[in-house]
């Protein structure tokens, strides 16, 4: 599984690098990729809809296809650029931070700076980014100290320390995280790595589109092999798909990878050295530069299979791999002849986008990479006020009130289980707008007479570092997962909290002039939604503490997978393209949050409004109820153009639902939509009242 910002590039990259360690409990528990915005539903003085009539199709009947009603003026409106292979009103609030943040660097960057400030930093490392004519005429030196240090490896005894050293390939992953059943305390993990396509499905399907993905990739690795002048470039291609599809076959699926229980397996160092004993794990870890006397295993399968790698496969086949993984790691921050050749395959084959994105775009990237908090901070003092915060909080207090309301009415669940759920939802830490203390970048060198590329690793080095310093010490309850300008909202299970960051606070998820029926289908349902990412079939198996401890009766637990079953298949049942359906189980835990984003933002919305004065309440508005005005609001968020090759993609990839499926099939299971638009058994969105999902 990915990161919240689903990015199909293998872990090897050095982006990847920089953010592996803080980012892996997302790829463990699939934090929710859900925007959200910002401030309380108080009611201004001139209000507005917020509903954008422009954004609708009102030659479809809202019954039939209520994403399409909708949405498909907004689609009409914001056809694909050839740079997207998807873009909606989340990707279109994503490029007006980027505009921002680009805005603050550019103003950096312009000027000189003492050495070792901040500022001297951001400056460098973004004009390092945009200087591709450097790039071009340095070509591939920068790598050539790494290439020549894996040809000199002589010996299979070598290559423990040699992984436990290496910044640039590997096979496994390493990564410091709060133990799952001591939330309090951080331990190593390992997570499964080593195959670029990042989904094993791409290296075992058999159908005709990803036997198409195989071949292109097979060419891509030949034509990267050829442009670092590596000799037997077609042999090479070969051995890397042949170790990668080894190694691909052995790890978990996507669904497994969300058994939180089944990715647990806490063992001594002694213990490992039994379980894969082709690697000496005290050399390991001696050159990784930490000492530990145990960890937690994610997928053992794919690790033994790693280590009967290192013994069987011929050493050169070994090197080849990890050269592979080096050249296509540095493949985006060399010459433009070489980014151009990864871009062909990652942008153009997988996704179907037919340009890069702007140099600007991909400099303003790298620096949130690597002095994210930095950029942060300056983004915070600029575009949020303080007032936000206390708002937004409000609101977030405002529904929780209403999840706790819908869970004591629960029909399905004893008063035991109700009494801890609530204690789980009563005990969520919230998190606004930024964190209250700094990141300190002081020990991070960014220098501008090195190479670009050596300043990235330098930078991923540092974050590793500063990862290693949180091992077996206490979790840091206060520790961000996302920067400030960030357009995404996160749910932790080994914290129980939620997360909104500054930059998703914006229309068209909050509008401060809109009406409350506005607000609470957009804002309101991304804060249910991560709310409910604490109960979805992930994060019900964490205590109110963060641990990972049964708090369910028995009977309780089987209804609740009983009703999860059935979201799971309705979401099989729908068809994302000619013969292609979508994958209800990988994508079960947003659906449920989701679903339970709705059913609980409409009754706080509900609640909202019967206690109003009756001068004050809502009515129809722009030709609209209150009621329906919630869920055009709720469909807005969701409105894009997306490529065929990108829902082939996504399907395999990502967690969520597509945008299109995240309002036709969420809405036709909250009764609530169904009264509001009167849709009727006639409709093809209807489903029959015994048959709709009911959880949250």
């Amino acid at each position: 599984m990915h990161p919240l910002s689903i990015c199909i590039r293998p872990l090897s990259t050095l982006i990847a690098q920089i953010k592996l360690i803080d980012t892996m409990k997302k790829i463990l528990f699939t934090l929710a990729a859900f925007a959200v915005m910002t401030t309380a539903c108080t009611t201004p003085k001139q209000q507005t809809t917020g509903i954008d009539l422009s954004n609708l199709d009102t030659t479809v009947v809202a019954q039939n296809d209520f994403y399409q009603f909708a949405c498909g003026g907004w689609m009409a409106n914001n056809p694909l650029t050839p740079e997207y292979s998807r873009f909606g009103s989340f990707d279109k609030l994503g490029l007006n931070n980027l505009e921002q943040v680009n805005g603050l660097i550019q103003e950096i960057a312009a000027k000189k700076h003492k050495l070792g400030s901040i500022a001297q930093k951001i400056g460098d490392m973004y004009n390092l980014a945009m200087d591709t004519a450097r790039r071009d005429k340095e070509g591939i030196e920068a790598v050539q100290k790494t290439l020549d240090e894996i040809e000199a490896i002589a010996t299979r005894e070598e290559l423990s320390q040699v992984l436990g050293a290496a910044m640039d390939f590997q096979l496994w992953a390493m990564y410091v995280d709060a133990d799952a059943l001591n939330s309090s305390m951080n331990i190593m993990n390992e997570y499964q790595a080593g195959f670029s396509l990042g989904e094993k499905e791409y290296y075992i399907d058999n159908d005709e589109h990803t036997r198409h993905i195989r071949a292109e990739y097979v060419a891509y690795i030949e034509k990267l092999f050829n442009l670092f002048d590596l000799d037997d470039a077609a042999a090479k291609a070969q051995t890397v798909l042949r170790l990668e599809t080894r190694l691909a076959k052995a790890a978990y699926s996507n669904v497994e990878l969300r058994d939180p229980q089944a990715n647990y397996n806490k063992m001594s160092l002694d213990e490992l050295q039994q379980l894969v004993p082709q690697v000496n794990w005290k050399e390991y870890f001696k050159a990784v530069g930490v000492e530990l006397d145990s960890l937690s295993i994610g997928q053992i399968p794919h690790l033994q299979e790693a280590g009967r790698m290192l013994a069987e496969e011929p050493l050169e086949d070994l090197k080849t791999l990890f050269t592979w993984q080096v050249i296509e790691g540095a493949s985006s921050y060399l010459t433009t002849e070489i980014y151009q050749a990864s871009f062909d395959f990652y942008g153009k084959v997988l996704s179907g986008r037919q340009e890069p994105s702007p140099l600007w775009k991909r400099a303003v990237g790298i620096v949130n990479g690597t002095l994210g908090e930095a950029v942060g901070q300056m983004y915070v003092e600029k575009y949020f006020p303080e007032e936000n915060k206390a708002r937004m909080l409000a609101l977030v207090h405002n529904l929780q009130k209403a999840l706790g309301i819908r869970i004591e009415n629960l029909a399905w669940m004893s008063d035991e289980t109700k009494a801890r759920a609530l204690e789980k939802l009563n005990a969520m830490t919230i998190k606004i707008g930024y964190p209250d203390t700094w990141r300190d970048y002081s020990a991070l060198d960014i220098n501008a007479d090195d190479t670009y590329y050596a300043n990235l690793q330098r930078a991923a080095k540092f974050e590793q570092d500063y990862s290693l310093s949180f091992l077996g010490k206490p979790v840091d309850k206060a520790k961000w997962y996302m920067t400030p300008q960030t357009v995404n909202a996160y749910y932790n299970p080994s914290s129980n909290e939620i997360c909104f960051p500054a930059g998703i606070l914006q229309y068209p998820f909050f509008d401060m002039s809109a009406d409350d029926a506005f607000n609470y289908g957009a804002i309101g349902v991304v804060i249910g939604h991560e709310m409910t990412h604490g109960f979805d079939d992930q994060g019900c198996q964490f205590d109110k503490d963060g641990n990972m401890v049964n708090w369910w009766t028995a009977e309780d637990k089987a209804a609740f997978d009983a009703r999860t079953k059935v979201m799971e298949e309705a979401f099989n049942r729908i068809e994302v393209a000619p013969g292609v359906h979508a994958n209800g189980a990988f994508t079960l835990g947003e659906n449920i949050a989701d679903h339970g984003g709705l059913q609980v933002s409409f009754l706080a919305f509900t609640l909202n409004e019967e206690a109003k004065p009756e001068a004050e309440r809502l009515f129809i508005r722009d030709g609209f109820t209150p009621a329906q005005r919630f869920f055009l609001a709720y469909a807005n968020v969701w409105a894009g153009n997306i490529r065929p090759e990108e829902i082939l993609n996504r399907t395999k990839s990502d967690p969520h639902s597509l945008g299109r499926w995240r309002v036709n099939g969420a809405l036709p299971q909250i009764n609530a939509w169904y009264e509001a638009w009167n849709v009727t058994p006639e409709s093809p969105m209807y489903i029959a009242p015994e048959n709709r999902v009911s959880i949250w």
